[in-house]
């Protein structure tokens, strides 16, 4: 059915009038011309330089077998799919029992009409599995971060006496007393809340915080600790609980951030878990919670399972320590340099970001997946090939890895 001119000239009164003329339409063409031009030569520099990041189209699903357009039976080295949940049949399961029962999503946010029997569920698993109070589900866990931030800022901001310092690669605990004792001696008479802010491992090195160290400084200055774990959530520590977990830290950390979209079924989702006034503060006052869809139900349902699986049994969590120290030594014993220590991200280093990028490229070749990281993901004259071990390897898959970079290496000049 269309319109009549008569409904048309009710409806757009004003068609005639907004008619731009054309020399405004030159002058609007000019000027896209113009910032096309100065797009393709920023984008020209990037290639030039090496650091020209091509996204691989992968046609299969998520695993440490994956095919590749135009490629099959791909060793893939560097998915954050740590404990091989993400095909799990279990997790893939229980993601389509959840499609079937719930529908495809909420329409909604989780105050108006977007909360589900399904989301309180895993909000509990969640807070079980970390020894919290509560937990809060968000769209991603940058969305968790953002909302924690601007909350905790939000509800002191009238006397400005929330602090937040954020600490990363902190080996040396002197600098982190030095920061705290600065803090204490500017604002000590006007902060009722501080908070100590790091990464449990920071995703592009493997290093682990020095945890215990900052707890130290973090009570003999009165503040909070809080600590970004999707790089640890689901297999650091004994039980898998995390960075706080293996370092013996899990009463002196208050607030856990981590993420549904790495170990824990691998589909999308943040959280927090905590004090349980903080996350019905959260609930109050979080902007990306209150303006964000609730997680679709397939998405919680996956994530659900795989919490159950984790809460079950230690056993995935305890294979990765193996054969994580496998492919380090092997590695090493071939000259190769290795970046951290005993985690399952290993970024192999080379410096430069065009040989990072064509050592990947031959890799692909030879039928392993991994990927060059370069400037601005890490810093200049720092770029590697970050290799992540999961669960779902097996010794010969991680050996094939080795081999494959031993070749590759060779061949470039990186070993002898």
């Amino acid at each position: 059915m269309s319109l009549g001119k008569a409904s048309w000239t009710l409806l757009n009164p004003l068609r005639g009038v907004l008619r731009p003329s054309a020399s405004v339409l030159n002058r609007s063409y000019a000027a896209l011309a113009e910032a096309r031009a100065v797009l393709n030569g920023e984008l020209e520099s990037i290639r030039l330089a090496g650091t020209w990041k091509a996204e691989r189209v992968i046609t299969s699903k998520q695993g440490p077998h994956i095919n590749v357009e135009g490629s099959r039976g791909i060793l893939n080295f560097c998915a954050n799919n740590y404990l091989g949940l993400s095909s799990h049949p279990e997790v893939v399961q229980a993601g389509i029992d959840a499609l079937k029962l719930y529908g495809a999503g909420l329409s909604s946010v989780r105050f108006i009409c977007g909360t589900q029997d399904l989301h309180r569920n895993l909000e509990q698993k969640l807070a079980e599995f970390h020894e919290r109070e509560d937990c809060i589900l968000y769209a991603s866990c940058f969305d968790a971060n953002a909302g924690l931030f601007e909350v905790c800022h939000a509800a002191s901001s009238p006397a400005k006496d929330f602090w937040l310092r954020g600490v990363k690669h902190l080996n040396d605990s002197c600098i982190l007393g030095g920061l705290m004792s600065e803090i204490d001696i500017s604002i000590s008479q006007s902060c009722r809340m501080r908070l100590v802010v790091t990464d449990g491992v920071f995703s592009m090195d493997g290093d682990v915080a020095p945890l215990t160290g900052i707890c130290d400084l973090a009570e003999q200055y009165g503040a909070m600790v809080f600590i970004d774990e999707c790089h640890a959530t689901g297999f650091l520590g004994p039980r898998g609980r995390g960075t706080d977990e293996l370092l013996g830290e899990m009463d002196r950390v208050h607030i856990v951030n981590s993420t549904l979209g790495k170990a824990l079924g691998g589909a999308a989702g943040g959280y927090t878990v905590g004090p349980k006034p903080l996350i019905d503060l959260l609930r109050q006052r979080s902007r990306p919670y209150l303006f964000s869809n609730s997680l679709p139900p397939p998405v919680v349902g996956c994530a659900t399972r795989a919490v159950e699986l984790l809460l079950a049994s230690s056993e995935i969590a305890q294979s990765m320590s193996a054969k994580t120290m496998r492919f380090r030594n092997k590695m090493t014993q071939a000259g190769f340099t290795i970046s951290g220590s005993a985690h399952p991200i290993c970024p192999v280093m080379l410096g430069d970001a065009r040989l990072a990028s064509l050592m990947a490229d031959d890799m692909l070749k030879l039928g392993v997946y991994v990927i060059g990281f370069s400037f601005p993901v890490v810093p200049k004259g720092k770029a590697r090939i970050r290799v992540q071990i999961s669960a779902a390897h097996t010794d010969e898959d991680i050996d094939h890895c080795v081999d494959a970079f031993i070749q590759t290496g060779r061949k470039h000049g990186v070993i002898s």
